[in-house]
């Protein structure tokens, strides 16, 4: 069976790879998608992408992935700090969450360390860059094979 997934790119993704790029590299956010969707055509699965820096976009993704995604790779930048409404929905929709970082949140500022969200997802990945997202993809891909 194909497994469908829904991969969500939060706040300020859209200027991956020519933001920061001590921190979150120089890849683009299409380069990810590209490899994303690659891993996801080795695995048979089928994936839907979106990315927004609207917490609303977001959790509106999340409410409806219930009704066609078996699974969530879910990079909710700062918003992984700040949001119990995104925590909320994520276990409203009782589907598996990888949350995934390009960068280590543990090592970054104080206030980073902390993620709201890890504690209703079924794992978390940080601090790889773009290979976070291909980790996560693979985790999820185990987690519902198993």
């Amino acid at each position: 069976m194909t497994s469908r997934i829904l991969v969500l790119h939060g706040p300020n993704m859209n200027l991956v790879g020519s933001r920061e790029t001590n921190i979150y590299g120089t890849k683009s956010l299409q380069d990810i998608n590209d490899e994303i969707t690659a891993l996801a055509s080795d695995l048979g699965m089928e994936i839907r992408i979106l990315q927004s820096n609207s917490e609303e976009a977001l959790i509106e993704a999340l409410h409806a992935a219930r009704e066609w995604a078996d699974g969530v790779v879910f990079n909710p930048g700062a918003f992984t700090h700040t949001s119990v409404a995104l925590r909320d929905a994520i276990s409203a929709v009782d589907l598996p969450v990888v949350e995934v970082h390009l960068s280590n949140i543990q090592a970054r500022e104080s206030f980073r360390s902390v993620s709201l969200l890890a504690p209703v997802c079924v794992g978390s990945i940080s601090g790889f860059g773009t290979y976070s997202y291909t980790l996560g993809l693979q985790a999820l891909h185990e987690h519902l094979q198993s």
